[in-house]
């Protein structure tokens, strides 16, 4: 599973012109699932976005968590996260998991925050979205279990 996070002053998605989800400050998280991932990767990684420390404090110190600072999470799946451009010009998909699998462990990766207490939005599983995004920092990460 990999997660590609960026701190954001405000993001939303839209799905045929319908937004469907928007929050302010906080992630927006673009989600992969592989076929070998589980609960634990997601568990895993749905724990370190909640504790990890991006955010400035008094300082100007990146000291503060999401919870530290009442963010939100925008949390989009993106099949394309696995994408192999190694060979040709076309990338490959071969390591994104079936849509099946990958919606399974995308919805549990999003219980899993909220069950953590944060306040997360979501995009439309499979569906062709418009993402909008004001960048805070830039601050961009990409968080993977087993790099």
């Amino acid at each position: 599973m990999r997660v590609l996070l960026q701190r954001v002053k405000e993001a939303s998605v839209t799905v045929e012109e319908e937004v469907v989800g928007a929050i302010n400050a906080g992630y927006l998280l673009l989600v992969g699932v592989t076929h070998e991932d589980t609960e634990e990767e997601v568990n895993w990684l749905a724990d370190k976005v909640t504790g990890l420390r991006v955010f400035e404090d008094d300082q100007e110190k990146m000291n503060l968590s999401i919870q530290d600072v009442s963010g939100q999470i925008l949390s989009v799946s993106q099949f394309t996260l696995y994408g192999d451009t190694m060979k040709g010009r076309r990338p490959a998909f071969t390591k994104a998991a079936k849509p099946d699998m990958a919606e399974t462990l995308y919805e549990k990766f999003n219980e899993r925050l909220r069950a953590n207490g944060l306040i997360v939005e979501t995009g439309r599983f499979g569906a062709m979205m418009d993402v909008a995004l004001v960048n805070d920092g830039p601050v961009t990460l990409m968080l993977e279990k087993n790099a």
